[in-house]
């Protein structure tokens, strides 16, 4: 079995603006490099790139085509061989950026291509420990939203039936303000609905302490990237001060980051972005660090790829049920009583709408 093509498209989704659409006050779209891995027998499998501004996508696009003509001739069965190499010829040793979101585009239709061929779902293959995995929802409940919007939206999720969701702090001018922001959330999806907050690294350490301690009795299931990324030290700081849990890690490219936050005892919960850490691959690799160090690891966007890493993982928390990339498949993951039950079919299961691919094609 050797790989013959590939195919690429450059596509922006568009992420309707208001409450339960998926997407942010004013619409922004959401732009991917599709990726299609074609092999001598006929087996397909797909992925994406993605999460990239408008004036970086022909970059993304023109260095997936650059790596992905690098898989020609190679068995797709051979990941790590194909991971490794593409890693070394992109980056030169320290690969980030537009090589490893490239890199991960491959490795995940690699692995889509691989369940397809052994007629095994994705996730079987990555270890199978479960098949189906708690769910949260996301991408819903904004920083610019008022407190009636927050409550209405939040209330909507619950009778949606989602059990968990997260919502947006960091943007108010008093901690009194923030902290309203918290209660009424809270009240709004009651004490049986779990609750994270992702701050997107916009306080300080001090902050971060002052009113993560605030918010210690609202029963918070964690409070995400409250610092910059690359602060190790400070993060320890905030996780040794505060009950609450601390979620970071999604901006990281590649895995050394993760074993300096581990070492550092800068985490709680280990958050890892499929596009940055190298694909599924990559994925699992660092699941099993954080397993070593009896942490939960959680996913980052990519749902319908994502689901299959937290379900092979035995330290698998929770996945981001995220809808930005829903657009591009057929189907999309099938939630029932705050689970995403994981597809049994061969391979990841999706597969993508070509009709709205054109649609939303770009050049």
């Amino acid at each position: 079995m050797k790989i013959v093509s590939f195919e690429t498209g450059a596509v922006s989704l568009p992420r309707e603006e208001g409450p339960l659409s998926g997407g942010p006050p004013g619409g922004i779209a959401a732009n991917f490099v599709t990726l299609k891995l074609r092999a001598d027998d006929g087996t397909e499998g797909i992925g994406y790139a993605g999460f990239a501004s408008s004036p970086m996508l022909k970059a993304l696009e023109a260095a997936l085509d650059g790596l992905a003509e690098q898989t020609i001739g190679c068995d797709p069965m051979m990941v790590e061989q194909i991971g490794a190499r593409l890693l070394a010829l992109g980056g030169g040793g320290s690969p980030a950026g537009l090589v490893t979101r490239s890199v991960s585009a491959i490795d995940v239709a690699l692995w889509d291509m691989r369940g397809k061929a052994l007629g095994q779902p994705v996730y079987r293959l990555l270890g199978g420990f479960a098949d189906r995995v708690p769910t949260y929802a996301s991408g819903h409940l904004w920083r610019t939203y008022d407190l009636d919007m927050l409550a209405k939206t939040g209330s909507d999720l619950v009778e949606q039936g989602f059990t968990a969701m997260k919502f947006r702090m960091g943007g108010e001018n008093t901690d009194a303000r923030e902290i309203e922001r918290m209660k009424t959330m809270r009240e709004a999806v009651g004490d049986q609905v779990d609750l994270m907050v992702d701050i997107n690294q916009g306080w300080d350490i001090n902050t971060a302490i002052r009113i993560g301690r605030l918010m210690t009795d609202f029963g918070l299931y964690w409070l995400e990237d409250p610092i910059h990324h690359q602060d190790y030290v400070g993060y320890a700081r905030i996780a040794d001060a505060l009950d609450t849990p601390i979620a970071t890690g999604e901006y990281h490219y590649g895995m050394i980051p993760f074993r300096h936050m581990l070492e550092h005892r800068s985490v709680d919960i280990v958050m890892v972005d499929l596009l940055r850490v190298g694909g599924l691959t990559g994925f699992m690799k660092v699941a099993h660090m954080a397993e070593i160090y009896n942490l939960p690891v959680v996913s980052h966007l990519a749902t319908e790829v994502l689901a299959h890493a937290i379900a092979a993982a035995p330290n698998g928390l929770i996945v981001e049920h995220m809808p930005w990339t829903f657009g591009m498949f057929t189907e999309q993951p099938t939630v029932e009583d705050g689970m995403i039950v994981l597809p049994q079919s061969p391979g990841l299961g999706v597969e993508f709408d070509e009709d709205r691919l054109k649609a939303y094609a770009l050049g």
